[in-house]
C-alpha cells in the first residue's frame, strides 16, 4: 500500500484567478504556500477580512506532525510504535479510528499494521534490505490491523514489534483539519493541497466550482506537464494514488511504493493510479491506497457498493495504452 506519503503524487491546481474579478468587491483571494511533512502545502482562500494565515497554517501542521508522523522521533506515533508510554490526543485517535475503519472494510488491502514492510522494502527511513521469502514471512507475522486495537485510551498489540503506519490517510487528515479552522474562522471559500491530498469549499465566491487536474502517470514526466483529465470539486476531499515516480530499480525489477499487506511485495497492476472523491479528504487518501492494492476489477466492484466515492482510474490494456473509467458521478463532468 502507499506507505511514505511524500506527495507521491502531485495534483495540479487549477484556478482560474480571472473568473475572481466578477467576485464580491470584499473578498480577496489569498494564495500561501509552504512546506509540510517532507512535501509542500498550497492553499487559496477568499477573507473579508484580508487576514495573512500562513502563521496559523505552519503552527497546525507542525502539531499534526507531532501526533500522526513517523518521520518526527518524539510524535505520539512514533512513541506508539517504540512501545512507550504516551497519552493519545485526538489526531492521533481520530486517525487511528478511520485507518481501522477502512482497514475493515477492505478487508486488510488497506492495512494500518504495514510500516515494518515499509521499512523493509526501503520506503521509510531506511535503506532497502536484501529481500527474500524468508524475510517477508517473518515480518508478515506480526503484520495485520486484526493484530491491535484501541482500549481505554491506550494501543494494545499483539506483538510489540507490530507498528503502525497512518502515512497512507495522514496528509489527507490534515487537510482536514485546516479546512475545519478555515470554516471555524469564518472562511467559507477555499482549496487546499497538501502534498496532493485535496479538499475544496463549496465553490468560489462568484458560483465557480473549484477545478483539479489529473496526470498522466508518466515515471519521467515533470509535475503538472500532463494532465489526463480536469475535475470540478465542491465540499469534498480528493486524492490520487500512483505507482510511479515513487519507486526504485535493483537488478532490473521495478520495486514500487505501493505494499500489498497480504502478501508483503509491492504490488504489480495494470492500475496505474486511483483518483477518488469522498466526503474528506483523509477518507479520499485512504481508499485511493486502497485501490492500488485491490486493482481494478476488485476497485471497480467495492465503488459500484459504496456510493458515497466517486473515482477516476487510469489503467494500461494489453497494449500497455492508456484507458479510463470514471464511476457515474463523473462521466459527465470529467473535462
Amino acid at each position: 500500500m502507499r506507505l511514505i506519503k511524500q506527495s507521491i503524487l502531485f495534483l495540479s491546481i487549477l484556478i482560474t484567478l480571472a473568473a475572481c474579478n466578477n467576485s464580491p468587491k470584499e473578498l480577496k483571494i489569498h494564495k500561501v504556500v509552504g512546506e509540510a511533512q517532507g512535501t509542500y502545502y498550497s492553499i487559496s482562500y477568499f477573507d473579508k477580512q484580508n487576514r495573512d494565515l500562513k502563521p496559523q497554517f505552519d503552527s497546525l501542521l507542525r502539531a499534526f506532525d507531532m501526533s500522526a508522523s513517523n518521520y518526527q522521533e518524539q510524535s505520539i506515533l512514533s512513541k506508539v510504535n517504540r512501545n512507550d508510554s504516551v497519552v493519545l490526543d485526538d489526531i492521533f485517535i481520530g486517525n487511528y479510528n478511520l485507518a481501522m475503519r477502512v482497514s475493515k472494510e477492505t478487508n486488510g488491502d488497506f492495512d494500518i499494521t504495514v510500516r515494518p514492510l515499509v521499512e523493509a522494502w526501503g520506503f521509510g527511513k531506511t535503506s532497502p534490505e536484501d529481500m527474500d521469502s524468508a524475510i517477508v514471512d517473518e515480518i508478515l507475522e506480526f503484520v495485520g490491523y486484526q493484530k491491535v486495537r484501541l482500549e481505554n485510551g491506550i494501543i494494545i498489540k499483539d506483538d510489540p514489534r507490530l507498528q503502525l503506519d497512518f502515512d497512507a490517510l495522514a496528509q489527507g487528515y490534515s487537510v482536514d483539519v485546516i479546512a475545519m479552522y478555515l470554516e471555524s474562522i469564518g472562511v467559507k471559500y477555499y482549496l487546499i493541497d497538501v502534498g496532493g491530498e485535496i479538499y475544496a469549499s463549496q465553490s468560489k465566491p462568484n458560483g465557480d466550482l473549484w477545478k483539479v487536474g489529473v496526470e498522466t502517470p508518466k515515471d519521467s514526466a515533470a509535475y503538472g506537464e500532463d494532465l489526463a483529465a480536469v475535475l470540478p470539486l465542491s465540499i469534498r476531499g480528493m486524492a490520487t494514488s500512483g505507482n510511479y515516480r515513487k519507486f526504485y530499480i535493483k537488478n532490473g525489477i521495478k520495486y514500487a511504493h505501493t505494499i500489498n499487506p497480504h502478501s508483503g511485495y509491492p504490488i504489480s497492476s495494470r492500475l496505474l493510479s486511483a483518483t477518488v472523491i469522498a466526503k474528506t479528504a483523509a477518507e479520499a487518501d485512504a481508499y485511493a491506497t486502497s485501490f492500488m492494492v485491490m486493482g481494478l476489477e476488485r476497485s471497480k466492484e467495492f465503488v459500484s457498493n459504496h456510493l458515497d466515492l466517486e473515482v477516476y482510474f487510469i489503467f494500461s490494456n494489453s497494449n500497455g495504452e492508456y484507458e479510463y473509467f470514471a464511476s457515474d458521478g463523473l462521466k459527465d463532468v470529467v473535462q
